[in-house]
């Protein structure tokens, strides 16, 4: 079974010259795309963090997960993506650089560290930074791994090596 496609990024990278044609046919449909799905990312952050809100010495649990299940996603995202040819040219900006990154955040994240450490609970701040990095790394790769294994089981023996009818 071949690697992960190095190329297969949320983004949209215009260095790639396989990444430019994704916007050069229609680059208002590709930037709008991102900006629904980011909205909608957004709006679901928003929503979870004021269900779950906390103090500037309280672990910020609603940026916290929705970093990591966020980090999960876009592994299972890009496994996807890998694995399937021929998807809507428009379902990986709106998912991945939309909807995802509308959905994580690190510039909270970055502010919650700084709260914290301005209240003066470093135990806190250095935990969340912490886990942050070691478990979005984490999801990701679980994302990928998980989603990877579940679609070449679900292709059959043939498919995942390349050997399918002609």
């Amino acid at each position: 079974m071949p690697g992960p496609d190095p190329r297969v990024d949320p983004d949209v990278d215009l260095r790639v010259p396989a990444d430019r044609g994704e916007l050069a046919a229609r680059p208002g449909a590709v930037l709008g795309a991102v900006a629904a799905g980011g909205a909608l990312g957004a709006l679901v952050r928003a929503g979870l963090q004021h269900a779950l809100p906390h103090g500037p010495t309280g672990f910020p649990w609603a940026t916290f997960g929705v970093n990591l299940t966020g980090c999960l996603l876009i592994g299972v995202l890009m496994a996807a993506l890998d694995r399937a040819g021929g998807h809507p040219p428009l379902l990986r900006p709106f998912l991945g650089a939309g909807v995802l990154g509308g959905y994580t955040t690190f510039s909270t994240y970055a502010v919650d560290v700084h709260r914290a450490l301005a209240a003066g609970a470093p135990a806190v701040a250095m935990g969340y930074l912490a886990a942050t990095l070691l478990g979005a790394l984490a999801a990701v790769w679980l994302g990928d791994a998980l989603a990877g294994r579940l679609l070449d089981r679900t292709a059959g023996p043939a498919d995942s090596a390349g050997g399918g009818e002609p």
